[in-house]
């Protein structure tokens, strides 16, 4: 492909991602991947080409563009070499005068989003949104240790606040290596990590991770507290179904639970006022993980925000009622905004007053509300709020 028909394909992959980040559809990624799986005329150096210019120009515009094009003439503004490629054969067609006014701004958070973060993410944070994020690993730490198995990556380094994880560089394939096939890695961010550090398990036997998607968090819990009974719960039965082969190359101990809302709790029965510890992993807008999925900042709408928070609350609430007296429940979101946040536990602690807050036992983040706050630029995580509270005895 010339540098004008790689461009031309920007535009068209990029058409196909605004239309799937307005209708709710797949991801980026796989619009691309889908792309090339029809075009086997392109090379491996034309298919890394435009998915560089497709999330250069995802990762530019804070709104969603209207059209391909005129996010590929946002880039072009920047760098007018790409605008010399307008009008050149198999390209795209020149410029024409009445498109200068329709070429959108460049920005890093939505403008209808900024009053929605939480005070800790100022201006001077948001550059590291967008940076493209490192690949992270977490030890199997019932069958293997950290130290063991850095040497065993090229370039690898320890975490520099997770005791279990691993930080390769950008890039880095770990699908089809030995530690991986064994179980003794999983690919998982440093923040996630936390995550389920912050459950702490102490002596906890019966945990519920009532929001257990993949499973990643269930098996970092499975393999730090063996002995323990994890239940993994989801209403959505692909990304359940993922965790029983994850879990069987791990070694670990999960048993999953497909949910059917609005029903949970009369599912849940044998478990009511039953469990040590509920993990509550809630479904969010995504904004702290912008650096991995830029375009969800397309995708998110003040109706699906305010959607998010009440089917967050009502997790909460559903929490509530399956720990026992005198245990715990750990919230968290991979959010930036207060609502889903330090706001979400301040509502949940006026409707269950007597529930008591407790400080994560985790090294990174800031006091936000009653949880802590990871972000990228301070902790070189993904965004995540989590909060630790006790259900008196």
């Amino acid at each position: 492909m010339t540098p004008a028909a790689r461009l031309q394909a920007a535009i068209e992959v990029l058409d196909e991602v605004i239309a799937s980040a307005r209708d709710d559809g797949p991801p980026a990624d796989s619009i691309v991947t889908r792309y090339f799986r029809h075009r086997r005329y392109a090379g491996s150096k034309d298919r890394r080409a435009v998915r560089e210019l497709v999330f250069r120009a995802i990762r530019r515009f804070a709104e969603r563009p209207e059209s391909g094009r005129g996010a590929v003439r946002g880039l072009a503004e920047e760098e007018p070499a790409l605008l010399k490629l307008f009008g050149e054969p198999r390209g795209p067609e020149a410029p024409m005068d009445q498109e200068k006014g329709a070429v959108p701004q460049a920005g890093t958070v939505p403008g209808w989003l900024v009053p929605e973060l939480s005070p800790l993410v100022t201006p001077d944070e948001w550059p590291a949104l967008l940076e493209r994020a490192p690949l992270d690993l977490r030890v199997n730490v019932a069958k293997a240790s950290r130290d063991d198995l850095l040497t065993q990556f090229d370039g690898a380094e320890r975490t520099p606040i997770s005791p279990w994880g691993i930080r390769l560089p950008k890039d880095s394939r770990v699908d089809d290596i030995p530690a991986f096939e064994s179980g003794l890695i999983e690919v998982q961010d440093e923040g996630s990590q936390l995550i389920a550090l912050a459950c702490d398990l102490g002596d906890a036997e019966q945990i519920i991770d009532l929001c257990a998607g993949a499973g990643g968090k269930a098996l970092a819990l499975a393999a730090a507290e063996p002995r323990a009974a994890i239940l993994a719960t989801d209403s959505n039965r692909m990304r359940l179904s993922k965790l029983a082969p994850r879990a069987q190359r791990a070694g670990a101990r999960v048993e999953t639970l497909l949910l059917s809302p609005p029903r949970e709790i009369e599912e849940l029965r044998d478990w009511r006022g039953a469990a040590d510890l509920v993990l509550v992993d809630a479904p969010c807008s995504g904004s702290g993980t912008w650096r991995r999925n830029p375009e969800g900042r397309w995708r998110l709408t003040p109706e699906r925000l305010d959607r998010l928070t009440g089917a967050q609350e009502r997790l909460l609430d559903i929490a509530a009622e399956l720990v026992r007296p005198g245990g715990a429940l750990v919230y968290a979101v991979c959010s930036l905004l207060s609502r889903e946040g330090a706001g979400q536990i301040e509502r949940f602690r006026t409707r269950h007053s007597s529930w008591i807050s407790e400080e994560a036992a985790i090294a990174g983040g800031r006091s936000d509300g009653a949880g802590l706050l990871l972000t990228p630029a301070h902790d070189r995580t993904d965004g995540f709020f989590v909060a630790r509270l006790r259900r008196p005895c």
